[in-house]
């Protein structure tokens, strides 16, 4: 799968006749809302945990440099919390392009908070796709982190701020806390 995703995500999904749809954001679009949304609601998906895999080409580091950033990996008795929002179907010309690093949209059903679900599309990176990077361990992941930089700044901040906002959220996302306290303990930052 080639990293530009843009087309092959607008080919998956026909919005024909649909007002709004449910997306699910569990990285930097629980944090970095720059689209319009109708609704706005805590949310969680089940079967998918959170890890820092992905190069990040584009935003949070360079060709030459790649930054991480989150994907989800499939895994049975997991949670991800994040952030639910209800949106026109036009926002994905935007999405599609601001996730076109190796993302791919995918259905999902979310739980909110009151227990009531919904069906909606989250952005997965998987690993057949070019900037997949896979594991690593969380100190060699927050090495390459502390050194990454891209047109959207700092691979630190992006890193930073949804350790923030999955606090706020009250999700306790091991895998992103220890990679945040290798980045802390490496730049020696104060918690």
């Amino acid at each position: 799968m080639p990293a530009n995703t843009i087309e092959h995500n607008r080919s998956r999904f026909n919005f024909d006749g649909i007002e709004a749809i449910w997306l699910f954001g569990y990285g930097s679009l629980i944090y970095k809302v720059d689209f319009p949304f109708l609704e706005q609601r805590p949310a969680a998906i089940r079967g998918w945990a959170r890890r820092f895999w992905q190069g990040s080409h584009d935003h949070r580091g360079t060709p030459e440099a790649p930054g991480r950033v989150v994907t989800l990996i499939e895994q049975p008795d997991a949670v991800c919390k994040g952030v639910a929002y209800r949106v026109s179907p036009n926002v994905f010309e935007y999405l599609d392009v601001r996730e076109k690093n190796g993302y791919l949209r995918f259905s999902t059903t979310m739980t909110f908070d009151d227990g009531s679900h919904a069906e909606g599309l989250v952005y997965i990176a998987t690993e057949d796709n070019e900037a997949f990077l896979g594991e690593a361990p969380e100190a060699d992941i927050a090495r390459q982190i502390a050194l990454a930089t891209g047109p959207s700044g700092p691979n630190s901040e992006y890193l930073l701020r949804l350790a923030d906002s999955l606090r706020q959220l009250g999700d306790d996302c091991s895998h992103t806390f220890a990679i945040e306290a290798c980045l802390r303990a490496e730049e020696r930052l104060p918690r």
